[in-house]
């Protein structure tokens, strides 16, 4: 047989035709890129839709550029689509032309406080963004898990009116019945959200529809602080990669309201990662998840001061607001059991001591 009666390039073609494919949204922010990496190391073709939108949302410190041009570099399967989600026609397009084994829906206006200076970008972003992803992966892929990066400020302040008592570096839930966190079974419902809370409601419900309605695979992922190393962490969103960057800067920092004692608990990238791959093996219908550190990476925002400066040698400039931003938590920690019941593979894997430890050392390297 000649060896040669194939070209080179037909080879490249049946590899590409072969390969399972991911596309993720938003694949240049945080999880994004996490899931690019990840998905790209189980051998999946990676389609990555993104347009730097964090720069418009943000300006130039938001930023995420960089990020993309590393998943260019570092992923041989990787292909950009520069494309706004907003885009129907060309979001459909996409997905036609593509029609992913998987998709995760990571791009957002991720910002509370911004959305009230842009609400229609945020609505149209958030939930009508959505929507386009939903209707067309309906109608030309409706077998292919469809994975949302949703948001724990669904729950809108309802979790402020858990009892509380006030420790010497945090607030602390009173109730036992909150004793692993926050269920998935908490209200969303007449709560104050802030905008950017209300569009990722509508966005939420609509991917858990798709899933009930239409018996198509989706989930969403309601998470509590998502970080990492490649979080190009601002004011107004990303606070634990903010808040080391002030720290090794000497930049002042502030903290809204609550005595600086208010709680969040911190999920690594690679753990969200982790999860969205063993819900893609044995996807279920319309189901939601509180997808956060647990109990066991939670802190305040001065246990965050303690242990930054423990790493850096350098001590905390912050100043302190009374006024609490609107809607926001006082404390909030996921409880993780319903996802480890579903997916009893996955657990935490990063400690809130490796996060701090991998989000100094990427600041002082960028």
């Amino acid at each position: 047989m000649n060896v040669n009666i194939f070209p080179l390039q037909y080879f490249a073609y049946f590899k590409i035709k072969t390969m399972k494919k991911l596309l993720v949204t938003g694949s240049s922010g945080l999880i994004g890129s996490e899931v690019c990496a990840f998905f790209a190391a189980k051998g999946y073709q990676i389609n990555g839709v993104d347009n730097n939108q964090r720069a418009v949302f943000f300006g130039p410190q938001g930023d995420t550029r960089w990020n993309q041009e590393r998943l260019q570099a570092n992923l041989s399967d990787f292909v950009h689509h520069e494309l706004d989600i907003r885009d129907r026609p060309r979001v459909a397009a996409l997905i036609d032309e593509v029609k992913p084994d998987i998709l995760v829906h990571t791009a957002a206006q991720p910002s509370h406080d911004r959305a009230a200076a842009i609400p229609f970008d945020d609505f149209d972003t958030n939930a009508v963004g959505t929507l386009n992803l939903l209707e067309a992966v309906r109608q030309y892929c409706p077998e292919t898990p469809f994975i949302h990066m949703s948001t724990n400020k669904v729950y809108g302040d309802a979790p402020n009116a858990i009892d509380l008592r006030e420790l010497k570096t945090r607030w602390e839930y009173a109730d036992p019945a909150y004793e692993h966190g926050i269920a998935e079974t908490l209200t969303i419902d007449q709560s104050k959200h802030s905008l950017f809370g209300a569009s990722k409601v509508a966005a939420d419900v609509m991917v858990q529809e798709y899933g009930r309605y239409f018996g198509m695979p989706t989930c969403c992922l309601r998470g509590g602080c998502l970080t990492g190393p490649n979080h190009t962490g601002v004011e107004l969103h990303g606070f634990l990669s903010y808040l080391v960057k002030c720290n090794l800067e000497g930049k002042q920092y502030t903290v809204f309201g609550y005595k600086a004692k208010q709680v969040r608990d911190n999920i690594h990238s690679l753990d969200v990662a982790r999860f969205m791959w063993e819900f893609a093996q044995a996807p279920r219908c319309g189901e939601v998840y509180n997808l956060g550190g647990g109990k066991q990476n939670s802190c305040s925002m001065l246990e965050a001061f303690q242990k930054v400066e423990t790493l850096s040698g350098k001590s905390m400039d912050y100043v302190y607001s009374e006024k609490n931003r609107e809607g926001d938590h006082i404390c909030y920690y996921s409880d993780l059991r319903k996802m480890q019941a579903h997916y009893p593979n996955w657990g935490i894997t990063k400690t809130l001591d490796d996060i701090f430890s991998e989000i100094v050392n990427a600041w002082k390297t960028r």
